[in-house]
């Protein structure tokens, strides 16, 4: 009879143990990394001045780098999003031979360095194939030459020569990959997309099977029960990603260097405009390349993120 009472006297006897030293530490270290980031940003807008950043803006450059920086993030997003959500679906919902190794290559981007990225891109379309003979012919009807087979001595083509025989059959005029705008998008992607396939994986398997299985059992097909039950749960995901995906496409630099140069109004997006801006040691001009990069990414996290609450509250 005296043990319960004891125990009970204990247990009103007892006090938990003050958190405050817990919340501190842990405070304490996220304060400094958000002080850290809000610093060097406060610091990068003292060194300019309005002037700079209107002078900026004034120079036909900086206007062609913001132009195909946005273009091409948007087609970079769209393109990650488009790719993305199969890889991630099949990935999240089935099990197969050699997935663990398929998942080990889709984080290869992730954690390659960007140059060496940009340098495998340069590589692979500097491979060389054999000439295709038809396609030979139809380029020389196309630029109303006479194909004269014997004249061509290289037995080989680069597959960056084959793109531009193909567009010039196709479109009239010979466009390439290679140091030219479609190299942008294709280095952005190449980043980009690795991080949209990780967010959509993680967003189905945030999706419980159930609500698809059920579908399929009320005469659903697969496709009808993704469309209609799994894609329309996962839309935070596909914000969430399409956010990163723009947000990367934007800062990528070093395949774009290795891959598509730095030339001015050709493939200049404004991490190139930095950086050439920095090479002739006109450091202003860079610090307001970077404050438009800054503003834009704030401007597009902040949007995405009120959409996604909005949008989630609503359902």
């Amino acid at each position: 009879m005296t043990e319960p009472s004891t125990n009970e006297q204990k247990i009103r006897e007892f006090k938990p143990r003050s958190d405050l030293a817990f919340y501190t530490i842990f405070i304490s270290i996220s304060a400094f990394y958000v002080f850290l980031i809000v610093a060097m940003l406060t610091a990068e807008t003292t060194y300019t001045t309005p002037d700079h950043i209107w002078k900026a803006f004034a120079k036909p450059e900086i206007r062609y780098a913001i132009w195909l920086s946005l273009i091409s993030c948007a087609i970079t997003t769209v393109l990650s999003l488009w790719v993305s959500v199969p890889i991630g679906y099949l990935m999240s919902r089935h099990e197969f031979p050699g997935k663990t190794l398929i998942d080990a290559i889709l984080d290869i981007p992730i954690v390659l360095p960007p140059l060496v990225i940009g340098l495998c891109l340069l590589i692979l379309f500097q491979v060389e194939i054999p000439q295709i003979e038809w396609l030979n012919r139809m380029v020389a009807e196309k630029s109303g030459v006479e194909y004269l087979p014997s004249a061509s001595t290289a037995q080989t083509d680069s597959v960056d020569d084959v793109i531009r025989k193909v567009t010039k059959v196709i479109f009239g005029k010979s466009i390439g990959v290679t140091y030219e705008i479609p190299s942008v998008i294709l280095a952005q992607f190449m980043v980009a997309c690795a991080f949209a396939v990780r967010t959509m994986r993680v967003t189905f398997d945030q999706i419980g099977p159930r609500y698809e299985q059920v579908a399929l059992t009320l005469g659903c097909s697969r496709g009808q029960a993704f469309w209609r039950v799994v894609f329309p749960q996962a839309y935070r995901g596909l914000l969430a990603a399409g956010t990163l995906a723009w947000a990367r496409s934007l800062g990528e630099f070093g395949p774009i260097l290795v891959f598509s140069g730095a030339t001015r109004m050709k493939t200049e997006v404004l991490p190139t405009t930095v950086f050439l801006e920095l090479t002739v040691g006109n450091i202003e001009g860079a610090v307001a390349a970077s404050l438009i990069m800054v503003v834009a990414a704030l401007i597009v996290l902040v949007i995405a993120r009120m959409f996604g609450l909005t949008r989630g509250a609503a359902i």
